[in-house]
Protein backbone atom coordinates (compact mmCIF):
# COMPACT_ATOMS: atom_id res chain seq x y z
CA UNK A 1 0.00 0.00 0.00
CA UNK A 2 1.19 3.46 -0.87
CA UNK A 3 1.63 6.33 1.57
CA UNK A 4 1.31 9.84 0.45
CA UNK A 5 4.15 12.07 1.08
CA UNK A 6 2.13 14.27 3.15
CA UNK A 7 1.25 11.26 5.36
CA UNK A 8 5.26 10.49 6.37
CA UNK A 9 6.58 12.13 9.12
CA UNK A 10 9.03 15.05 9.10
CA UNK A 11 11.47 17.08 10.88
CA UNK A 12 12.81 20.38 10.97
CA UNK A 13 16.52 20.34 10.14
CA UNK A 14 18.58 22.77 12.83
CA UNK A 15 20.99 24.18 9.86
CA UNK A 16 18.74 25.10 7.27
CA UNK A 17 15.43 25.18 9.82
CA UNK A 18 13.62 23.54 6.15
CA UNK A 19 11.38 20.41 7.21
CA UNK A 20 12.36 17.11 5.74
CA UNK A 21 10.61 14.15 5.21
CA UNK A 22 10.92 10.30 5.73
CA UNK A 23 12.65 8.42 3.68
CA UNK A 24 13.06 5.08 3.51
CA UNK A 25 17.01 4.89 3.50
CA UNK A 26 16.41 6.32 7.40
CA UNK A 27 13.74 3.57 8.31
CA UNK A 28 16.13 1.96 10.94
CA UNK A 29 17.37 5.11 12.07
CA UNK A 30 14.82 7.93 11.82
CA UNK A 31 15.27 8.55 15.90
CA UNK A 32 18.98 9.40 15.26
CA UNK A 33 18.28 11.45 12.09
CA UNK A 34 18.89 15.28 12.46
CA UNK A 35 19.91 16.53 8.98
CA UNK A 36 18.64 16.73 5.90
CA UNK A 37 21.45 16.28 3.83
CA UNK A 38 25.25 15.50 3.88
CA UNK A 39 25.43 19.16 3.36
CA UNK A 40 23.95 20.44 6.15
CA UNK A 41 25.74 17.71 8.37
CA UNK A 42 28.91 18.95 7.04
CA UNK A 43 27.98 22.51 7.93
CA UNK A 44 26.07 21.62 11.50
CA UNK A 45 28.64 23.92 13.09
CA UNK A 46 29.08 26.75 10.43
CA UNK A 47 31.26 27.97 7.96
CA UNK A 48 35.16 27.00 8.76
CA UNK A 49 37.43 29.74 9.37
CA UNK A 50 40.57 30.46 7.22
Amino acid sequence: MMRRKADLPNKICPVCGRPFVWRRKWARDWEAVRYCSERCRRNRRGPPTP
